[in-house]
């Protein structure tokens, strides 16, 4: 029978009166329910964060490290309940989930540590001729409530992306996690709440934008917005938030290049894993791969070899590589982009169909720049090869593009290795790997529509708070 889940609101545990679905992404069967906020429980919520953020501004800094430290420990005594939990509201497989588990808690564990280790400066005044005889210093303090919006595809480490840093400096949170992968944060709420979070400090709200995503975004009483999702939903929270902080994590459709030094054996082992993990619902999900002329047909042959040896399905079988997509919506939208391509004259080396929720491993080739599946992003188990004669040509192309979160590059040459990173318009650069490399106290961010601030630990923090100057005039 499915499981009828409570919320977190203000330290208390709530129903609501209306619950949301939540289904097993595989079967389409209803595993859980959760209760669904309106606009007066959201506003609920945020009044509980201000009211709590009063006295949690001030909890020491060693208390609040102890909170995140028992946090990442309760999530990793928790981590074969969560994994399934994963498995079953995200779709994600088994290997995959459990590596999010994982990165979650060390998330956490990160943050423990950076609460340790905030500081400001001390400031010589005296170097203007009109700071005579002052001494200065500046402190960073916390913003204040923090709305975070978080998307179905890392349920657990992209809420912990925000929550954590939040805590870590000293800010109160209200969640609002994907109507479609909700558990993840019910669950993380319960650990917090054992490793002795304060009433009011985390608080869980479940709903649609409309209603709890503008609520959030548009009340004065939330000091910065957090959002992981589209670039259309960013340009809307943009336009709504007011003048307030925000944090945009938006959209990509990564690339990687691969030059003939590079061993492909490897190479492509990798790409397969960087395209198809969690079905390529991921930001950074490897999604065109220019390859040098000079090798670009072995490189194909053993990336589609390496592709139809995946093991697609169940997501809780743990030999399982690719599970379904989120929605018979976006299984249907990757398809229709699909065959437009193969109309317009691409070659489907792999895949390009659905069996149930899953979508197959898809390799196309004879692919151009303006179809969508090369200049939008795809969000789903779809790649495109193409192959370059000129360096300088492939890193325009990967340029040439809306996007510009992380790109890869395969070379022994550290001359080509640099100019990549000099002239490549993206937020990371990935030398020997993929676009889809990450860890979790690494700055991770975007150029142009892939978004606007930056995210890993640390620098989430430094922009959940603000500068306060101090001066003392000696006269």
């Amino acid at each position: 029978m499915p499981k009828h889940y409570r919320t977190l609101i203000n330290g208390k545990w709530v129903e609501t009166g209306k619950e949301l679905e939540v289904k097993n992404k595989f079967s389409g069967e209803i595993f859980a329910y959760v209760p669904q906020a309106d606009e007066a429980l959201t506003d609920e919520a945020i009044d509980a964060a201000e009211a709590a953020f009063r006295s949690f501004r001030r909890m020491p800094a060693h208390k609040r490290s102890e909170i995140l430290e028992k946090t990442a420990q309760g999530i990793l005594d928790r981590a074969d309940e969560i994994t399934e939990i994963i498995c079953l509201e995200a779709g994600k497989a088994w290997k995959f989930s459990m590596n999010e588990v994982l990165r979650s808690a060390e998330t956490f564990k990160f943050a423990s540590e950076e609460t340790k280790h905030i500081h400001g400066e001390t400031i010589q005044i005296d170097a203007s001729k009109f700071g005579e005889n002052r001494v200065g210093y500046f402190l960073r303090e916390p913003v204040g409530v923090i709305g975070a919006i978080t998307p179905f595809n890392f349920p657990l480490n992209l809420v912990a992306h925000k929550v954590a840093p939040a805590i870590a400096a000293g800010n109160t949170v209200v969640l609002k996690p994907a109507s479609s992968t909700p558990l993840s944060s019910i669950i993380l709420a319960e650990i917090m709440e054992k490793a002795g979070l304060p009433a009011g400090v985390l608080n869980v709200v479940i709903g649609s934008g409309a209603t709890v995503g503008d609520t959030i975004v548009i009340s004065p009483k939330t000091k910065k917005i957090t959002f992981t999702g589209s670039p259309g939903v960013g340009d809307q929270i943009m336009r709504k938030a007011g003048i307030k902080k925000v944090t945009l994590e938006l959209g990509n459709n990564s690339a990687t290049i691969i030059e003939p030094d590079a061993d492909l054996e490897k190479t492509a082992a990798r790409c397969v894993v960087s395209a198809f993990s969690n079905s390529g619902q991921v930001c950074i999900s490897l999604q065109r791969i220019y390859v040098n002329s000079k090798c670009v047909d072995r490189f194909t042959e053993l990336f589609v070899e390496k592709t139809k040896a995946l093991k697609i399905g169940d997501p809780m079988d743990k030999a399982c590589d690719v599970g379904p997509m989120i929605d018979s919506k976006e299984l249907n939208r990757i398809d229709s982009w699909v065959k437009e391509a193969e109309a317009q004259g691409a070659v489907i080396a792999a895949g390009g169909r659905a069996e149930g929720m899953v979508y197959l491993p898809t390799v196309l080739t004879n692919v151009t720049e303006e179809m969508k599946v090369m200049c939008m992003e795809t969000f789903a188990p779809v790649v495109s090869i193409v192959a370059y004669d000129d360096f300088d040509d492939a890193l325009a192309r990967v340029n040439d593009s809306d996007f510009g979160l992380q790109a890869g590059i395969y070379t022994t040459d550290i001359n080509k290795a640099m100019k990549a990173v000099d002239e490549l318009d993206v937020g990371g650069v990935m030398i020997n790997d993929t676009s889809t490399f990450r860890v979790d106290h690494l700055p991770y961010g975007g150029n142009k529509l892939s978004g606007l601030g930056r995210e890993g630990v640390k620098f989430a923090m430094e922009d959940m708070m603000t500068i306060k100057m101090v001066m003392i005039n000696r006269n």
